[in-house]
């Protein structure tokens, strides 16, 4: 009895044709050369988390319905008195990505998230830190189709971390652009 293993579309377009063409354009001489995308981290703080406890929980069950995998409280690291903030109280929310569930949030969020932000003009180029690894950050959970507007009682935002093997900005940005991020301005050098 053959059993047939799914694999998203994205993971498929990553091997047969984003591998190809990053071999091409930067002269690797082996495919595990190839930058890929390692992890995608969502992470957000809740602010009135210190004076409402139940904050937290909802932007876990947030993080959780968009991502589809259960997120975690995070937790203070240190007391901050002018912030009435002590050490181990739940602040944010957060939650990581790998493999299959990976790939279809990258899906989802490029397919069907981005275009419904509004006045979408593409993501922004400049969030690389240098090491391969690009940041957004989302003004509104609603962009998400999973999220029930009427059940939202505030809107807030997340950041998004997608974490690649890429040794520099360049080959992050080609990485990703090949994958089909819609970058803003779409040039030739980004270093």
């Amino acid at each position: 009895m053959a059993t047939t293993t799914y694999t998203p579309r994205l993971a498929d377009k990553y091997k047969n044709e984003v591998v190809p063409a990053l071999m091409k354009k930067f002269g690797y001489k082996s495919i595990m050369q190839a930058p890929r995308l390692q992890k995608i981290c969502l992470n957000r703080g809740v602010n009135g988390a210190v004076t409402d406890k139940k904050l937290v929980d909802v932007a876990v069950d947030e993080l959780t319905t968009i991502s589809g995998q259960k997120a975690v409280a995070t937790i203070s690291k240190k007391d901050i008195s002018n912030f009435k903030l002590r050490k181990n109280m739940p602040i944010g929310a957060r939650v990581t990505l790998r493999g299959v569930k990976m790939y279809e949030f990258l899906d989802r969020f490029i397919a069907v998230s981005l275009p419904r932000v509004r006045d979408f003009k593409g993501v922004n180029d400049k969030s690389f830190d240098g090491r391969g690894n690009y940041t957004i950050g989302v003004t509104e959970q609603i962009i998400f189709p999973e999220i029930d507007i009427d059940k939202v009682n505030k809107i807030t935002g997340l950041d998004i971390t997608f974490v690649t093997s890429a040794v520099n900005n360049e080959e992050a940005y080609e990485l990703l652009k090949e994958l089909g991020m819609p970058f803003k301005n779409i040039k030739k050098d980004i270093s």
